[in-house]
């Protein structure tokens, strides 16, 4: 239902493998910096943290920024516009946009200290298992690698509440 809601307000069907991953895990953080929020949640929920997004970027100027399929600057907000779908506690965004010509999605990621946009043409868990493998998924230089499983912390739903860390299986890196 959070889904139907979420996606209702956006005026378009987010991709099915972000959802899949999101429900498995969200509210979470992973490995320290990436953060999953999630729809059907009062804390960390997905489609505040969107709206929010949206709007702080709506309001910069980023008129001269690179963002392939945007010639004159990127447009945030669905339907046709850059959506939201993780950020890092390094200033760090990553936007699901869907491709007019062919109805597919890409990943348009940014560093928030850089005006320019990276495309990544892959679905959204391929583009997170590339992070966390520690490739460059925001931009030039932007890697994170830690070696060993995958660190799971999750986000306190109410005051007082003690995040609960848990570690994936070994990677074998």
């Amino acid at each position: 239902m959070a889904w139907e809601q979420l996606e209702g307000g956006l005026g378009v069907v987010l991709p099915g493998d972000y959802k899949q991953v999101v429900d498995g895990y969200g509210p979470v953080q992973l490995n320290g910096h990436l953060f999953l929020s999630h729809p059907a949640t009062r804390s960390w929920n997905l489609g505040a943290w969107m709206k929010s997004t949206v709007g702080a970027f709506s309001a910069s100027d980023l008129s001269d920024a690179q963002c392939p399929g945007f010639p004159h600057g990127p447009v945030f907000g669905a339907p046709a516009g850059l959506i939201p779908l993780v950020d890092t506690d390094r200033g760090e965004y990553a936007f699901g946009v869907v491709d007019e010509a062919d109805g597919t999605w890409r990943i348009l990621a940014c560093n928030g200290d850089e005006q320019d946009f990276y495309e990544y043409r892959m679905p959204f868990a391929e583009w997170l298992y590339r992070y966390l493998a520690g490739e460059d998924m925001f931009g030039p230089g932007s890697a994170v690698f830690y070696p060993g499983p995958v660190v799971f912390e999750s986000m306190p739903m109410a005051a007082g509440d003690e995040p609960i860390t848990w570690i994936g299986p070994d990677r074998g890196m």
